[in-house]
């Protein structure tokens, strides 16, 4: 694209934290050029992990980002849809908006039951509020889905004393990101927490007072909350001529520049290629938005720098912190250090002894000298990465 000229207008859409980190970054970075900020929410950027914790405990009202957008020389825009692109123009629900440079940070929208209108989802701070004025002793509150968003909303739910059953199709939990060996490691902290956790059951049909499951199980509920993943929110983007996978992620280059000339995409709604895992990537967690953002606004700026991070995310769930780094795949070979029904443990993934992936379950080292590993294509000892006694920067082989 080459050197962004400071006569253009930056159009960002979506103020989540890719947007509102791209916007930030651009003028850090010395544009001087109009800066737009348009997001289709009520409420200034702000924090999304806080809501399936302090939020929906009530130690929190908002997650607003500390940044006075007028000082920094930022339009922000609130409560403002995109619908519409084509090139130099961004159609919104109020009327047109020319750019000479675009970013696109619209993330990712929850997946809805069919037929489960009164269902509950968890992704903005409406959201997390109107479930925390549900969320009472005594409250029968089922989970569909025991993924991260559903094991953090079940720890908060027992919490405030509710009875809460979480149901997950597949045969443990998070079994889209976790192999059944490992997600089954995690089951016993359901049952300890007073969960009815019951794996292989999958919904037929949501009703006014009940979840009934294909077995014909029926589920008293006063309220559901479902949480089975999330898609890339770019319906918007048809016909626009920026590419899309088939699952409606952006395609960008290393550079997360799109097909449409002017345009570049950050956050929850991209795949972008990654030589480190060796294949496209899309990623929809915290770190991912903050790193992708700044990123979009180098590559504006005119650096040259590829992005290809290693992934990281975290959740806290049944008063454990759960971390995960890289990328596995079905191939790698699993590792444990520490046995699964230990206070603490982690779980490596190697490929030809060569990190990939780590998991660690109240073991903040392991993380952090992994991460270090992983992003040095570090070769491990595989006797030495399983001894919880031997840190892992010192189990490398040879």
């Amino acid at each position: 694209m080459g050197e962004l000229r400071n006569t253009d207008t930056v159009v960002v859409v979506g103020a989540g934290l890719a947007g509102a980190r791209c916007a930030g970054a651009l003028r850090a970075g010395g544009l001087r050029s109009r800066i737009v900020l348009l997001g289709d929410e009520p409420h200034a950027p702000y924090d999304r992990p806080p809501l399936s914790k302090d939020v929906l405990l009530g130690k929190a009202d908002a997650t607003t980002l500390d940044i006075d957008w007028a000082h920094l020389g930022v339009d922000l825009v609130t409560g403002r849809r995109a619908t519409a692109l084509e090139p130099g123009v961004l159609h919104t629900d109020a009327g047109e908006l020319p750019y000479g440079s675009l970013v696109i940070a619209t993330g990712a929208a929850p997946v809805a039951l069919p037929g489960a209108d009164r269902a509950h989802l968890l992704r903005t701070v409406d959201d997390a509020l109107a479930l925390r004025a549900l969320l009472r002793p005594g409250a029968r509150i089922v989970l569909v889905g025991a993924g991260w968003i559903g094991a953090e909303t079940a720890t908060v739910a027992r919490a405030l004393g509710c009875e809460v059953t979480v149901v997950e199709a597949g045969p443990t939990p998070v079994p889209g990101a976790l192999p059944a060996r490992v997600g089954a490691a995690m089951t016993a902290w359901y049952r300890e927490a007073g969960v009815d956790l019951r794996c292989g059951a999958v919904v037929a049909s949501v009703g006014p007072h009940e979840v009934l499951l294909a077995d014909g199980t029926r589920l008293a509920a006063d309220e559901v909350v479902v949480g089975v993943g999330a898609r890339p929110a770019t319906g918007w983007l048809a016909g626009s001529g920026v590419a899309l996978d088939a699952a409606g992620a952006v395609l960008v280059d290393e550079r997360l520049r799109t097909s449409l000339p002017g345009v570049l995409a950050a956050g929850d709604c991209v795949s972008y290629p990654s030589a480190r895992s060796g294949t496209r990537l899309s990623v929809q967690h915290w770190d991912h938005a903050l790193q992708s953002g700044a990123a979009a606004a180098a590559s504006l700026l005119g650096l040259e720098t590829p992005y290809d991070p290693v992934p990281y995310f975290w959740s806290e769930q049944f008063g454990r912190m759960v971390q995960y780094a890289g990328r596995h795949t079905d191939g790698d070979d699993l590792l444990w250090r520490g046995a699964p029904g230990d206070p603490a443990w982690t779980v490596l993934w190697l490929r030809d002894g060569r990190l990939r992936a780590l998991l660690a379950v109240d073991r903040p080292r392991d993380l952090t000298q992994g991460r270090r590993l992983l992003e040095r294509g570090a070769v491990l000892d595989p006797a030495r990465a399983a001894d919880q006694a031997v840190p892992l920067k010192a189990a490398l082989a040879g």
